[in-house]
């Protein structure tokens, strides 16, 4: 049996096609931090709202989140398949799995059947939902300075609030931190 994976749009319709992508923003809700704000553990996660994906309805599971910054890149190809090979570990913690670039649908879509990807993505190319979790950050390469996805993973829990924050996190190992985090709450 093929594992599929959902891409979510950025409009209010759901994606009718693989591959339907809209410009329009997604909706964080009244839930958003201010600009400046960090997210803090125990704190309410922002709400997303994107296409057919709606972080509101996950409620009474626990979620993973992690934002990375673009597909079928070395370091978030190694991320996204240790999150794929234990995929059935997160399932048993009641755990769904969320990721979210500035990638378009498109992009997130030939990544996920390219690795055969099981979880959720949605797609950030505004940076809305990056913005909102405080992950959009000044980086430097080369000294070069740009804004981009510092790559992080938020744990929610079933009742909304967060209760785990990786920042600045490496790919390799990454998966199994989440696990054991999970398993020690």
């Amino acid at each position: 049996m093929g594992v599929s994976s959902k891409i979510h749009t950025k409009s209010s319709e759901p994606a009718t096609s693989p591959g339907a992508a809209s410009s329009s923003s997604a909706s964080l809700g009244p839930t958003q931090p201010a600009a400046s704000g960090a997210l803090q553990i125990g704190g309410r996660a922002p709400a997303i709202r994107s296409g057919d994906f709606d972080l509101g309805k996950l409620r009474g599971k626990r979620v993973v989140i992690f934002f990375y910054p673009k597909s079928d890149t070395p370091g978030c190809t190694k991320e996204a398949c240790e999150f794929r090979d234990a995929s059935k570990q997160f399932a048993k913690a009641n755990a769904e799995i969320v990721g979210i670039s500035p990638d378009k649908s498109e992009a997130q879509q030939k990544f996920a059947a390219k690795y055969t990807l099981p979880f959720t993505f949605v797609p950030d190319p505004d940076h809305s939902i990056a913005e909102a979790y405080g992950v959009w950050k000044e980086k430097s390469m080369y000294g070069r300075k740009y804004m981009g996805i510092e790559r992080s993973t938020f744990v929610i829990g079933a009742d909304g609030k967060v209760e785990k924050i990786f920042s600045k996190v490496k790919p390799e190992g990454h998966a199994a931190q989440v696990l054991e985090a999970l398993a020690g709450q």
